[in-house]
Order: structure tokens, then sequence, then C-alpha cells
């Protein structure tokens, strides 16, 4: 079992790991995959749970750009534009990121404008109908692109975007490409079905996905930032936004396209599984934790227990109408069975649509383990109920592994 992440109710300051069942890294002990921090042979899960009474109001439905939490320890960090034409300026860089045996990782990605090298590349924001553009520059050895699986009519240079091949008609990309050491294109598409999706290289994506080249983009609905789709029943808290992207690495594909030597894609064999860029235990530091100056994203989600009176006034503790938002991404190879501890969540999409019919018809459907498949994304909402009314401050009880 690999665990991914942790899962805090903070009314009810119990902890739950969000775990992945299948292979295990091989960096990471077994006596700390149900974890966060162990003292000789027991923790106490109430030392990491967010204070008792502590809540975090729900804003009213907003646009996108008035509903950025870019400062926020724990959840989602949205990269904005202006809307209704959004412009993002992404640059292929390459960098190490710090894996959790003391390793570091030679990696590629995308990084935001002139900023610095950062894994995952910028998770962009975007609302329903925007019209979307991204100029990639690219300052890597080799060509680069970008893709956007899901929308429609994608341009590159402001004419229809289009494989690329060699002089020998191989395919070297699966759209137009910025040129090594130095060149770009500028992408625009519409912002269509709101929902989760990733954007990731064309250019030789076997390598260059696997090196880095992937993010997310995230559409809100016409009906505001705090709705998944446009359904009132897709509404959720969002203070409680989280994004759990999995990743993984061969360090002997790394370190072959560091050196510019060849790599076997048929020796290809993870040894690190990563969420949002990390490795457990890094994946349940903060956002921006000092010590990872290049994975600025965090796993760790915070919810409060769900109580369903609306009437209730914002800056009531007991607020907290709507559930929380767990956006899943697969860039990896390999199925994963994410399952959050003691309880289940309601899937209501899946590869940015929304789980109904075309008559509108509900199919939104309860699951615990939310198996991701590579190049899949799903959107589940949880509501957390606290049944034993468990109070951390008064009844500190260590659990024993």
């Amino acid at each position: 079992v690999l665990v991914l992440g942790l899962l805090l109710l903070s009314d009810a300051p119990k902890t739950y790991a969000i775990e992945a069942a299948g292979p295990t890294a091989q960096t990471d002990p077994v006596t700390q995959t149900d974890t966060n921090t162990t003292t000789g042979d027991t923790i106490y899960l109430p030392m990491i749970a967010a204070p008792v009474g502590q809540t975090t109001a729900a804003e009213p439905s907003t646009p996108v750009q008035s509903a950025a939490n870019t400062t926020n320890a724990v959840g989602i960090i949205c990269t904005y534009g202006a809307s209704p034409n959004p412009t993002f300026t992404l640059t292929a860089r390459d960098g190490y990121i710090t894996l959790p045996d003391g390793n570091t990782a030679y990696m590629w990605g995308y990084a935001e404008g002139s900023n610095s090298f950062q894994h995952p590349g910028p998770v962009l924001c975007v609302n329903e109908g925007d019209t979307v553009t991204v100029v990639l520059q690219n300052t890597l050895s080799e060509d680069v692109s970008i893709m956007f699986p899901g929308h429609e009519t994608v341009l590159a240079n402001g004419v229809q975007a289009q494989p690329q091949f060699d002089g020998g008609g191989n395919l070297t990309s699966l759209t137009n490409v910025a040129a090594a050491n130095g060149g770009s294109v500028t992408y625009s598409f519409v912002a269509g079905a709101p929902g989760t999706y990733l954007y990731e290289s064309g250019a030789n994506p076997r390598k260059q996905v696997s090196m880095g080249l992937f993010g997310a983009l995230i559409v809100r609905p016409s009906m505001g930032a705090d709705f998944a789709y446009n359904r009132a029943d897709s509404r959720f808290m969002p203070a409680e936004e989280f994004m759990v992207l999995l990743s993984e690495i061969d360090p002997y594909q790394h370190q072959a396209a560091e050196n510019g030597a060849p790599y076997n894609l048929n020796n290809y064999k993870p040894r690190y599984w990563l969420i949002n860029g990390r490795g457990f235990p890094d994946s349940i530091a903060d956002n921006f934790a000092p010590w990872l100056p290049t994975q600025p994203y965090g796993a760790l989600a915070r919810v409060h227990e769900f109580h369903p009176n609306e009437t209730l006034p914002a800056s009531d503790p007991n607020y907290h109408p709507y559930p929380g938002m767990i956006r899943y991404l697969n860039v990896g190879t390999e199925d994963y069975p994410f399952h959050p501890h003691g309880n289940n969540g309601l899937v209501i999409g899946r590869d940015g649509r929304a789980l109904e019919s075309a008559t509108g018809q509900d199919l939104s459907f309860e699951k615990f383990d939310i198996n991701i498949g590579p190049g899949q994304t799903w959107d589940v909402i949880f509501k957390w109920y606290d049944a034993e009314q468990y109070n951390a401050a008064t009844n500190p009880v260590p659990v024993t592994i």
C-alpha cells in the first residue's frame, strides 16, 4: 500500500489516510505508510489535526478571479489570467526535485513565465467560455509542445493545430511544437465543458510527460467558482477544494535525459510515485514548504464536519452546509484506486464531463475506491460527519503501530 496524503476532519480532529492500493514505493519504509509523524512506536493523531472550532466561512458563488486561494497552506493553488480572455505564458525548463529518501531527480517542467522551474506545472484555472491563450516558450534542447485533451479546435499560432512529422514521415509530435533552445508557439482555445483536465506535452509524450511536462487545467462553470458543474447539487466549500495528481518516476530514464544518453523505453520501471509532485511524507507538508522550493503543491486535505443547515450565518463555527471536493488526475502508466479511509465519495464527473445523461438525469454514484486510470480525471465530493463528537484536546488517543 502506498500512502499518498492525509485528510483531516477539523471540527472532529481525526486523521484519514488517502491511500492507493498498488505497488509500494521502494523508498518509503512500511512503518511510515499510515502515519504522519512517528515518535518511537506511537503517534498522536490529534497533534496534526486542525484546532477544534476553527472553520473557514464559505464564500458566495463568485467568478473565478475573486475565488483565488494562492496563499492557502492546504488546498488547490490556482494560477489565473484575466477573464474572459486569459493569457498564460509557460516556459519549458529543467530542474531538480527532492525525493523522500534524500535523492534528487532531474526533471523537465512547465514554469510560469520567467519564473524558475517547478513540478508539476501551474494549475491553470479559467471560466467556462473563456478564450484561453497559452504561450509556450522552450529552453530545453529538444522540441516540446502542449496538448489540451478534452478541448476542441485548439489553434497554434492562429491556425488549426496539426500533428508534426519528420522528413521521413515519422510522427514527432501530436501538435505544433516550440522548437528547441528558444522556440515558441502560441496555442488558443475556448474553454468548453466545466471540469478537471490535464495539459501535457504532445512531443514524444512517452518521454516528455514522464520527464514532468504536464499540469492541471480547471474549467469553472458559469454558475460560479464554488460549483463543480452547472448543477445546483455540485456546490462545494471553496476553502475545501483539493487536487490529487498522481505521477511516477523511473530514475534511470531521468538520469539518461540529464546526461543526453539514450534510454530504452522497454526497460521503463517506475521506482517513485508522487502526488502533486511530492513523495510521502513531503506530500502532506503545506503548500510552498520552504524546503521544497521546486515542488510547491502539497496534498494534505483538511475538511470540516458537514452541517446541512444553510440558514446559519457564515460566521457561525457550525456553518458548513456543502461538501469538500477532490480533483483526481493521473499522468502515470498504471491504474490507482485511491480511498480516503473512513468515508465514501460521490463521483460527480470524469474526464471533464459531468456524470449526467443527455436529458440531464443524474448519473453520479458513491464509491469507496476511486480507481483512476492513466490519463483520467475524476471529480469527487465528500461529506464528513463527526458521529462520536470526538475532541482531541480532552482525549488524545494514541495509536500504536
